[in-house]
């Protein structure tokens, strides 16, 4: 995973957890505008999600934190 697309899943995630709380869910498409504006990238987050860890569609933005967090 590129390092632009994991500071932003980072910097979502802590943003929804500050806000909601550490239960707060999130989806792959949280780290995206509501336009296709990089379809490479919006790609790769969804390899990433479902093809690699097959994760449910929602998951709690904790733990894609830590997850990601793992990763580098």
């Amino acid at each position: 995973m590129r390092s632009t697309l994991r500071e932003k899943i980072i910097t979502v995630c802590d943003k929804k957890i500050v806000a909601k709380g550490e239960s707060v869910g999130v989806s792959f498409y949280a780290f995206f505008a509501n336009k296709n504006d990089n379809p490479e990238l919006l790609m790769e987050a969804a390899t990433w999600w479902i093809k690699t860890h097959k994760l449910d569609h929602f998951e709690k933005a904790l733990k894609i934190k830590s997850m990601v967090e793992a990763e580098l």
